[in-house]
């Protein structure tokens, strides 16, 4: 890590995500492989890959070898469309309204992302955009640049938005396969590994890198929750985690 700057990714799945089949130690290996200092793994409604995550991280970390800072996060379904929070201890239950989603979060002492709030192909929060407003004060960051985001102009919208209502803008992979983790990140002046100091980091000097996914990594998705499904609970159980 070069002194002052860190390099992360606060939107990334792994294998508790419902579509996605990534080890949670392949995803901490490849994070590291690739230059990141801090990951946010934000599973949808769990946070059981996330905790197995860190514990990858710190027995990387044990054993000699360099290893990001893993964020426990989550990715979480409101009435209003789709928020990230991340700094969890808890999952927080979906089918709240964006408000209470953003409540549940503050109240663990945890920040509020929105990811990509134009993409009409998922819970994008473009099906209530005066909720844009509104939660102004309430999130930390907006995606400016989702690599999966593959048709339209969502990201330039997401990008202006941020800038509009004065939120801070980031690059985020929303990595589902170890492919694509790290092909979008941020690099941010400070530390942002406390709430706190990822406030403050985004608050300042911010260099987006704005990978894509491939549309042939893309489409793996589907074959993913096809394989979870089969699965029998349609996600896949994390060896030596409890269920939350």
């Amino acid at each position: 890590m070069t002194a002052g700057r860190a390099f992360l990714d606060l939107h990334c799945h792994t294998r508790a995500s419902f579509d996605s089949l990534s080890d949670p130690a392949a995803v901490v290996r490849a994070a590291a492989a690739r230059g990141l200092t801090h990951l946010a793994i934000t599973d949808h409604e769990r946070i059981d890959g996330a905790l197995e995550a860190r514990d990858a991280a710190a027995a990387l970390r044990a054993s000699g070898a360099e290893a990001p800072v893993i964020i426990v996060g989550e990715e979480i379904r409101t009435r209003d469309g789709d928020l990230l929070g991340v700094f969890l201890t808890e999952p927080v239950p979906p089918g709240l309204s964006a408000h209470e989603t953003a409540a549940a979060i503050r109240g663990q002492g945890g920040l509020v992302g929105i990811p990509h709030p134009f993409d009409h192909f998922r819970g994008s929060m473009s099906k209530a955009v005066e909720t844009f407003e509104a939660l102004a004060g309430e999130v930390d960051w907006i995606e400016a640049w989702n690599a999966r985001l593959m048709v339209g102009d969502g990201n330039g919208r997401a990008a202006e938005l941020a800038v509009r209502i004065g939120i801070p803008g980031v690059a985020s992979s929303d990595a589902h396969t170890i492919l694509e983790v790290a092909v979008a990140s941020t690099i941010v002046v400070g530390d942002p590994s406390t709430p706190d100091g990822l406030r403050a980091a985004l608050a300042g000097e911010r260099e987006l890198r704005l990978g894509r996914t491939s549309a042939y990594v893309r489409l793996v998705t589907p074959f993913a929750k096809l394989i979870q499904r089969r699965r029998g609970r349609g996600r896949v159980p994390i060896p030596g985690s409890a269920a939350r």
